[in-house]
């Protein structure tokens, strides 16, 4: 297991396996609504999917970097690449249905 204080974000996204970025806040609504389907999406995924979820009142800098303005915001990385962004909370049909475009 790697050291969260050691990992660069680019080292944490550059990788084949995709990687889910939950932007979220602590007083937002949404984002509370969206974790259960987070979770059951990971379950689901397993080892084929990282799921990190980032606070955005802690690390300005990165959602300034990549411009997160509205929680909860989703991003999927694979290779260091934006395959797939979204503001608000989306289904577990609609992040599957992604995850699955990366495998083909």
């Amino acid at each position: 297991m790697s050291n969260k204080q050691t990992t660069s974000f680019r080292d944490l996204i550059n990788g084949e396996t995709p990687v889910l970025i939950d932007f979220f806040a602590t007083w937002c609504g949404p984002c509370h609504a969206y974790s259960p389907i987070l979770q059951q999406l990971k379950k689901d995924e397993g080892e084929d999917l990282r799921l990190i979820k980032i606070d955005v009142d802690r690390n300005q800098e990165i959602c300034q970097k990549l411009k997160v303005s509205s929680m909860p915001t989703t991003i999927i990385f694979q290779n260091g690449d934006i395959k797939f962004r979204a503001a608000g909370v989306q289904s577990i049909g609609v992040l599957k249905a992604e995850l699955a475009k990366l495998r083909s």
